[in-house]
């Protein structure tokens, strides 16, 4: 007799996965402030985002040293020293009106397009538009 064979579904084969990327209350271009860890207190720019690792990189924050071998005889070796990204968790939006940290919520325009909105203000967070 042959044994019985139960299929899982899609939902539940999905479900121990992580997320191919991460909803980010945080885009490039936003001022943001550490709330935890050891660069806790600094204040900068978002250069990069990583939805899918769920980390940014802060301009002027988790500053590390690289060690570079120069690629050809005309160039030049060294230690540099570059961002490296920290967790998106870690870091808060500031608020316009006020420039305190605050957490965000999402309000759909008029027109139909979700804004975000500081929750300790109310006031709207424009987006940075790409150059």
């Amino acid at each position: 007799m042959k044994p019985l064979v139960f299929k899982k579904s899609r939902r539940a084969a999905a479900r121990g996965q992580e997320p191919e990327r991460h909803k980010m209350h945080i885009a490039k271009g936003d001022t943001v402030r550490v709330i935890s860890g050891e660069h806790r207190g600094k204040e900068g720019k978002v250069l990069r985002v990583f939805p899918k690792e769920f980390r940014v990189e802060v301009e002027g924050v988790n500053i590390v040293k690289k060690h570079k071998r120069a690629a050809s005889a005309n160039e030049e070796s060294g230690i540099i020293e570059l961002t490296a990204p920290i967790a998106a968790s870690k870091v808060m939006l500031l608020d316009p009106k006020s420039g305190e940290p605050t957490r965000v919520r999402r309000r759909l325009d008029k027109d139909g397009t979700a804004e975000r909105v500081a929750v300790k203000s109310g006031q709207p967070i424009p987006r940075v538009k790409a150059k």
